[in-house]
């Protein structure tokens, strides 16, 4: 396959190989409270696992595509348990062990839908990622390579592994997909301009919601999800995406635009829901599926998936985005 970096539609025109997707970030476990309240007074907790760039392996495998997860983890309990949660949905894992501890999130639910997220990852074994660490012929056989604005903001060689993978695969001919997915708890706007600018200049498609596409494009907040879209698709001579929560999705996909409306759903979880439509989309697009049935499957997906409580446990499967828009449609719920 031919890189055709900037031509867009062409990715969602059945140019496509589809030999899967590719990605590389940071899993960490994820301690959850189960009450809502301060956590001090918290009497149940969960421990699962959660990550961007494996969130959306996970939900392009459960659509029925094949996806690869590349990064480091501790030898701890952690780092096995992820490793294991990861082959046991079907995600190819490569996991290098690394003498650092693997990474953990603290999250709780303050009051009704209000999360709160801690990270203990400074140091952890996925900021020590390299570039080396890179399977080359993994990257250059892939459909689609998939990176996020969180592994950058992890350290210096994390940035760098990063980019070597973009660079890799536009050698390769293999199409990039960014998710800006700016985290204020890992660096400042005014850190992250930057580097997330240079990021999205070597995608082929670019996600963002409408606060990280003023990061990266330096537009003002009172502007339309058009007009944003249009500065991220001509800032990366790219796809543009703008993930607009209960407002839909706003796209310029090969010149053309896409308005989308969001499925009115009742809010159980927002969590993963853009790392689901993220898998929704590129899910698609590596069968060769045009761009509105692309943006159709994020939307269900991603509604799908704060119906659910969990980081990753709620990512759809065919037959629950099936059931999930037929019931949507006809006001149902019962099954009999």
């Amino acid at each position: 396959m031919t890189r055709a970096h900037g031509t867009g539609a062409a990715y969602g025109a059945g140019t496509c190989e589809p030999g899967g997707l590719v990605t590389l970030g940071e899993t960490m476990g994820l301690v959850s409270s189960l009450d809502t309240g301060q956590i001090e007074y918290a009497r149940r907790l969960a421990f699962s696992i959660g990550g961007a760039e494996s969130n959306v392996a996970i939900g392009v495998v459960r659509l029925g595509g094949t996806a690869t997860w590349i990064g480091r983890l501790g030898r701890d309990a952690t780092g096995d348990l992820i490793e294991r949660r990861l082959r046991s949905e079907a995600v190819t894992t490569i996991a290098i062990r690394d003498d650092g501890f693997t990474g953990i999130m603290v999250r709780h639910r303050r009051f009704g839908t209000s999360l709160a997220i801690d990270y203990h990852r400074a140091g952890s074994a996925a900021s020590r990622l390299r570039a080396e660490d890179l399977p080359h012929e993994v990257i250059a056989r892939a459909g689609v390579l998939h990176v996020t604005g969180v592994t950058p903001a992890l350290s210096e060689s994390a940035r760098r592994a990063t980019f070597a993978a973009v660079h890799l695969a536009h050698e390769a001919g293999v199409a990039v997909s960014v998710d800006v997915n700016f985290r204020s708890k890992l660096w400042s706007a005014d850190t992250a301009g930057p580097v997330l600018r240079d990021l999205v200049a070597g995608a082929d498609i670019v996600f963002a919601g409408r606060d990280e596409a003023a990061i990266v494009t330096g537009a003002r907040h009172d502007v339309t999800s058009e007009q944003l879209a249009c500065a991220l698709a001509t800032l990366a001579n790219a796809d543009a995406i703008i993930k607009d929560g209960s407002r839909g999705c706003t796209a310029l996909i090969g010149g053309e635009l896409h308005v989308v409306p969001a499925i009115a759903v009742q809010l159980i979880d927002p969590v993963g829901a853009g790392d689901s439509f993220v898998a929704g989309y590129l899910s698609e697009l590596l069968l060769g599926e045009p761009p509105p049935r692309c943006l159709a499957t994020a939307i269900a997906a991603g509604a799908f998936t704060v119906t659910v409580p969990g980081d990753c446990e709620g990512l759809p499967r065919r037959d629950d985005l099936e059931l999930f828009v037929h019931e949507n449609e006809d006001g149902g719920d019962v099954r009999r």
